[in-house]
C-alpha cells in the first residue's frame, strides 16, 4: 500500500511539473521588441528605463528579480501583471501586451528567444514555468 502511495505522489508531482522552462526558447525576438514598445509606453515611468526599478516600484530586471520569481509559472506571471498592473490603471492590458511585456522581460533578463510566440492563454502559459537560471 505504502509503495502505491509513494508512486502516485511521484505521478501527480510530474503532471504538476511545467514541461518547459523560459529557457526553452518560449518567444520571440519580435514579441520582444513589441514587448518593449509596450513597456516603454506604460511601464517605465515606474520601473524605470532600464527596468531597474524606481521609489517603490520592484526592479524588473536582475539576480534580485529572478529569483524572487524562480518556480512559477508564466501564467502567474502575467496574471499578475494583468490583474495589479499598470498602478494607476490595473486591468487594462490585454492578454497579448502582457505576454508581449513577459517576452520583453525575459529577453532583458538574458533569456533566449525562439521560433515560436509566447501565447496569450493560460493554459499554455502554466506550461512554462520561470527558472531563474538556465539548467
Amino acid at each position: 500500500m505504502a509503495g502505491v502511495l509513494i508512486w502516485l505522489v511521484l505521478v501527480i508531482t510530474v503532471q504538476q511539473t511545467p514541461a518547459r522552462t523560459i529557457w526553452d526558447g518560449v518567444f520571440t525576438a519580435d514579441q520582444a521588441k513589441r514587448g518593449a514598445v509596450v513597456y516603454q509606453g506604460v511601464c517605465a515611468g515606474c520601473h524605470g528605463a532600464a527596468l531597474d526599478g524606481m521609489d517603490t516600484a520592484p526592479a524588473l530586471a536582475g539576480g534580485a528579480f529572478m529569483a524572487q520569481w524562480d518556480g512559477v509559472t508564466l501564467a502567474d506571471m502575467a496574471e499578475r501583471i494583468r490583474v495589479t498592473m499598470p498602478i494607476d490603471r490595473p486591468g487594462t492590458l490585454g492578454r497579448q501586451q502582457v505576454v508581449d511585456l513577459l517576452a520583453y522581460i525575459l529577453r532583458f533578463n538574458g533569456v533566449p528567444p525562439g521560433d515560436a510566440e509566447l501565447s496569450p492563454q493560460s493554459a499554455s502559459l502554466r506550461e512554462i514555468q520561470f527558472k531563474a537560471s538556465q539548467p
